[in-house]
């Protein structure tokens, strides 16, 4: 019972006890939560306050953006206006101008009426008194206006032409001083920049042998060997007492060639007989037509000129064994290309073309003895089969005598072929005796009475001769012309010939004071 009681009342203090500490905590709570309201409503005042400042600083920043820009707008208005006024002010002033100059242009077409009247009046006069003048010089002439007319005109006529004739030979004088001042200048500049050698080569066609035994085995039993060695070379044997040579000579360079080739390598072989004559000769023939080829192909290649005929290529590489006064025409061939390009490109021709005419000038050289005809007409046949055109045959067939000015690369072609012919030294011949043969060749020309000057050209294969019009007429400058050839036949010795050419030249000069 006592348990019953104690444990009631312990109950009892428990729920009292919960019921108190309830209570405190629901005062507590309700005090919290004051608190967080009276917080709250501060903070609500506080971000009030807040955006009031932020709100009043916006309004205050626009409305001072808004000052300046309406001061920059009152500022363009006043300039606006400012530039306004000036405009009206100058529009003012122009109208001002334009008035005065209104009134000065009536002044001055008031004058101008008035001159133009005195003027016309003036006119009349004049007119009146020229008809009663024109009247009077009729009357005294004797003729009327038409005769008179006629005769003023043919007068004026002759002095026109007079002065025309004059302006027109002293044009051409100045003009043909300037064009040889002018190609002067274009041959020396061509000659100075293309510096080849031009020494002179000779074909040699001798073969040294080791002792005069071998003479004997070249000549063989009863003569089979050598009879057998120019039947297959085409050339000709000469075995005499000359000591340590044998001589082959032909008139074709090629057959001389492969014929001295083979007799070397026959004398170094040793074994000298019809059968390997035979075999050695062909093996030669070989060799040199391979060698003509490459020497054809090479020559086309330095100077650039391409799609040349097989043909063509060949001949080119026969002129290497063909010598012309001793001077190798494949290497003048190719001095010519040269130098006729370079004077092409100076004078604004085609330099490609020039150098391929050039090149192909003396190509009848390597078939002359096979065809009838000088070189030159060998030479445009061979090129017109060939295909090759009109410019380049032209060239080959006029270089000497058919020069035409209306082909411009023949011209060139037959200068720089004039130009590596006659330098001293291109063709076997010594300085002096080069000099010395043009002045004896000059001097016999000089020897005729009325001759004035002479001219040795193209290494003395030309003598241009220039007679006084005064005393040698044309009849007397012909028997002149056959003297001097027949002189030099009988003074002068010489390969080839020698082209005498005379002109009687007739000056004419007036001083004008």
């Amino acid at each position: 019972m006592e348990y019953m009681i104690g444990a009631i009342a312990g109950v009892a203090i428990g729920v009292a006890a919960m019921y108190g500490f309830l209570a405190i905590r629901k005062k507590d709570a309700k005090s919290i939560a004051d608190k967080i309201v009276a917080d709250t409503e501060q903070e609500t005042k506080n971000m009030l306050k807040t955006a009031e400042l932020e709100i009043k600083e916006k309004q205050i920043t626009l409305k001072e953006k808004f000052d300046v820009d309406m001061n920059k707008v009152r500022q363009e208005l006043d300039k606006s206006q400012k530039a306004v006024d000036k405009k009206n002010r100058l529009l003012d002033q122009k109208t001002d101008d334009l008035g005065k100059q209104e009134s000065i242009v009536q002044a001055s077409q008031r004058r101008l009426t008035e001159k133009l009247r005195n003027a016309e009046t003036r006119s009349k006069e004049i007119h009146r008194i020229f008809e009663e003048q024109k009247k009077k010089l009729h009357e005294v002439t004797g003729l009327d206006k038409e005769e008179a007319t006629k005769r003023l005109m043919k007068l004026l006529e002759s002095e026109l032409s007079n002065e025309v004739g004059a302006v027109i030979q002293k044009h051409e004088q100045k003009i043909k001083e300037e064009v040889e001042e002018r190609s002067r200048e274009i041959i020396l500049s061509s000659i100075y920049r293309y510096a080849a050698p031009h020494t002179s080569e000779s074909t040699t066609a001798t073969v040294d042998i080791p002792s005069d035994e071998m003479k004997g085995r070249i000549i063989g039993r009863e003569g089979r060997n050598i009879r057998a060695f120019e039947k297959e070379t085409g050339v000709d044997v000469i075995i005499d007492d000359t000591p340590g040579v044998v001589i082959v000579s032909s008139f074709d360079p090629i057959r001389r060639e492969v014929g001295r080739l083979s007799l070397a390598k026959l004398i170094e072989d040793g074994r000298i007989h019809p059968a390997r004559i035979e075999e050695l000769v062909k093996e030669t023939q070989a060799e040199v037509d391979d060698l003509i080829w490459k020497k054809g192909k090479d020559a086309a290649q330095e100077l650039e000129v391409h799609r040349l005929d097989e043909s063509v290529i060949k001949l080119l590489g026969r002129l290497h064994f063909r010598t012309s006064y001793s001077q190798n025409v494949l290497k003048h061939s190719i001095e010519v290309a040269f130098l006729s390009g370079m004077m092409a490109e100076m004078i604004g021709l085609d330099g490609k073309l020039a150098r391929r005419a050039g090149l192909l000038h003396d190509i009848g050289k390597a078939a002359d003895h096979e065809m009838e005809g000088g070189h030159p007409k060998i030479g445009a046949d061979l090129l017109k089969r060939a295909g090759e055109g009109e410019d380049v045959v032209h060239a080959a067939f006029g270089h000497h005598d058919e020069i035409i000015t209306e082909m411009p690369y023949t011209v060139l072609v037959a200068t720089a072929d004039a130009c590596s012919a006659s330098r001293p030294g291109a063709r076997r011949e010594s300085l002096d005796r080069y000099v010395k043969r043009m002045e004896e060749l000059e001097a016999i020309a000089l020897e005729f009475k009325g001759i004035e000057q002479s001219f040795a050209i193209q290494a003395g294969r030309e003598l241009r001769v220039i007679a006084s019009s005064n005393e040698v007429d044309d009849a007397s400058a012909a028997k002149i012309c056959r003297d001097i050839a027949t002189a030099c036949e009988e003074r002068l010795s010489y390969p080839g010939e020698i082209k005498v050419t005379v002109i009687r030249e007739s000056r004419f000069t007036e001083l004008a004071k």
